[in-house]
């Protein structure tokens, strides 16, 4: 019974909530599994415990899905990073974390939002442009990946 109510539930739409230190591991190894370059778990805790950084996550269940993090300095912030599990990609869920934190950090007074994106990466690409975000810059070769893929810089004001 108690098997078949884990996978039932397992079935649902993620809960989108606060993330904490206690997410980091579970944070790392998404990111590990989405980036070329994965975070460690130290790396996750530091930042977790960071109170300019606003962190959020999507699990179903315990297992964390997704989540997205961005630091505040002064009243800007910067996104740091975006995943969700392979399996829930497609599905709006990147959308529903980006909208989640782009609210709190106009809550926090945050007057724009900067990110960096590959600019091979399309999928991501689409998100932040219909969410409001515009180039503002360019750095070439900054992926080490392959040859060298430039990032994107990208912003959208709030206030």
């Amino acid at each position: 019974m108690i098997e078949f109510l884990r996978r039932l539930f397992a079935r649902g739409e993620p809960a989108l909530s606060q993330a904490g230190p206690r997410d980091a591991r579970a944070l790392a190894v998404l990111h590990g599994a989405s980036f070329h370059r994965g975070w460690s778990d130290g790396e996750f805790e530091q930042l977790l415990m960071d109170r300019n950084v606003v962190a959020h996550r999507a699990a179903v269940g315990s297992n964390v899905v997704g989540f997205i993090l961005s630091r505040l300095a002064a009243d800007e912030a910067e996104i740091l990073s975006v995943a969700v599990a392979s399996s829930r990609r497609g599905k709006g869920l990147a959308r529903r974390l980006l909208d989640l934190n782009l609210r709190r950090l106009a809550g926090l007074g945050t007057h724009a939002v900067f990110l960096e994106v590959d600019e091979g990466n399309v999928p991501a690409r689409r998100l932040y442009q219909r969410a409001g975000f515009r180039d503002v810059g360019r750095r070439e070769g900054y992926y080490p990946a392959g040859k060298g893929a430039a990032a994107l810089i990208l912003r959208r004001d709030l206030a």
